[in-house]
This record gives structure tokens, sequence and C-alpha cells, in this order.
């Protein structure tokens, strides 16, 4: 018997469709692939946790502390963390807020340092290391400029960005005012000067540049903002020579004379500083870089 195209094509409409099934199997199989890494991520969290489940605040800051000193400082800053997460109200859990910024440092990680510190002067205005929070503070906002080459090699700090060490200056200047008698106050008054130098060279570096560009006018300027925000530096003879020979330039020969008078009086021959600038002293290596001259 033969069948009619009607009746095949009822058989055949007839039969199920196995695509969407094949296509939902196939949608289940990479879903469950797809969870395979959380889930092995979240058993060894789980693991990580049973390895500290029974940790007490002093074994947790031990453990810290002995990462740090160590350098290893993602495994300090975790346990640092859990110490603060598991037991808030413990005194080692303050102590840790402190600590956990100074690792963040080591590790360059200057924005989360600071908010490290910022929270824990926040939180703990009277406590007794609250002078050491405010020097770190410094020491993070100077060095957040400084570049792998810097930490390394010894460069002219006087040709980088200034803004990191106005930051770290203002800082430094909030440890002395704040606790004049702090153990740090003393370091933060040398780094303090040496910031104050740096910045005012840094000035001189740009009026030079407009010098080399015949931008005689804005050059004076420059100088001139030297002379009244970074007085008694060693800046200050060399904005004063730049000044003279920036207004011989432009034909102001009255104000060249004025600059090379106040130079005359107290740079020239047979003048005596009354007063030096105090300096960080210098490692070998930076004397050694000076000497070669690389960064002129």
């Amino acid at each position: 018997m033969r069948l009619s195209s009607t009746m095949i094509n009822s058989i055949q409409s007839s039969r199920p469709n196995l695509f969407p099934v094949l296509a939902l199997c196939m949608a289940l199989l990479l879903s469950s692939c797809s969870l395979l890494p959380s889930w092995f991520d979240s058993m060894k969290s789980s693991h990580d946790d049973d390895e500290y489940n029974n940790w007490s605040a002093r074994q947790f800051y031990q453990g810290a502390k002995k990462e740090l000193l160590d350098g290893n400082y993602d495994k300090s800053v975790k346990l640092y963390e859990k110490l603060e997460a598991r037991y808030p109200f413990d005194k080692l859990a303050t102590q840790a807020q402190l600590e956990v910024a100074y690792a963040y440092y080591k590790k360059n990680e200057s924005d989360s340092a600071l908010a490290a510190v910022d929270r824990f002067i926040k939180l703990n205005p009277t406590h007794p290391q609250v002078d050491y929070a405010y020097y770190l503070k410094g020491l993070i906002n100077y060095n957040k400029g400084r570049s792998f080459v810097d930490r390394f090699l010894p460069t002219d700090s006087s040709q980088r960005d200034p803004g990191s060490a106005r930051e770290g200056m203002r800082d430094f200047n909030e440890l002395i005012n704040k606790f004049p008698h702090s153990k740090y106050a003393e370091d933060a008054s040398k780094r303090v000067a040496a910031m104050r130098n740096n910045l005012a060279m840094y000035e001189i570096n740009v009026a030079d540049f407009y010098m080399r560009r015949r931008a005689y006018l804005a050059a004076a300027r420059r100088c001139n903002e030297v002379l009244e925000k970074y007085p008694r530096t060693q800046a200050i003879p060399k904005a004063l020579k730049i000044m003279e020979e920036a207004y011989r330039k432009l034909e102001m020969d009255d104000l060249a004379n004025d600059a090379a008078r106040v130079y005359a009086l107290n740079y020239g021959e047979g003048a005596k500083q009354a007063y030096s600038e105090p300096q960080l002293e210098l490692t070998p290596a930076e004397k050694a870089w000076d000497f070669i001259g690389l960064d002129r």
C-alpha cells in the first residue's frame, strides 16, 4: 500500500523535535562546567578558613607580624584583616589597623595604605601611636609618586611632579604641629626641610626651561615665587641669578641690578650665610649618582 504525501507529512510532523532538547542539555552542561572554578575557589576558601578556624587573636597577630618582617606582605595583610574581622574588639585588632597600613605601604599599594592609615586616625585619635600614623601617612604620600626606578636608583627628586611631595610635607607638618615632642618629629622636620628645598628646585627647573624657551618674563616670575614661598633654601641664589639674566634679556636693567645687588650682598665673595637648610644625608649611591651627573 502506498502512502499518500498527506499521510507522510502527517507522520513526520508527529515525530518529536529533538533540537530544543539537545540545546537544553548542552546549555546545562556548559553551565555546570562554568561553575566548576567557583566551586573549587569556594572549597579552597573553606579550607583556608578551616586552617585558621581555632586561631586566637594573638596567633593571628603574631603570624601577621612574622609574615610582615619576612617580607610576605600579601600573607601579612590577609592575617591582619582576618584578625580584625574575627576579633574586632580586641586591642590587637586596633594595632592591626595600623600595621596593615604599613604592610600595604611596603606592597607599594599607596591608595590602600592611605585608606587604612586614615581609618586608623579617624577611629583612634587618642591612640598612643597615632603620631606614628601621621608619620606613616607622610611617608606614603611622599613616596606615592616614585616609580620603580626612583626607588632603587638615586634620581633627582626635584625633577618629579611635586604634588605628592606637597601632600607629604603637609602630613609631616601636621605631625610636628600636633605632636611636637613625638620621637618622629625630628625626622619629620628634616624631611620637611629637604622637601621644601626640592620644591624650590623644581620651580628653578621650570624657570630654567622658560629661559631656554626665551620666555624670560615667565622665568623671572617663577623665580620671584621661589623668593616668596621658599626663603632660606638652597634655591635662592639660583633664583636670583636667573632673575638677573631674565631681566637683562628684557632690558629691565633696574630689576636686574636689584637682583644682582641682593645676590652680591648674601652670596657674593665674603658673604656669610646665616642659615643653612638641613638635609637628609645622602647614601653612597646617591653621592655617586650626583658625582656622575646623570640627572643633568
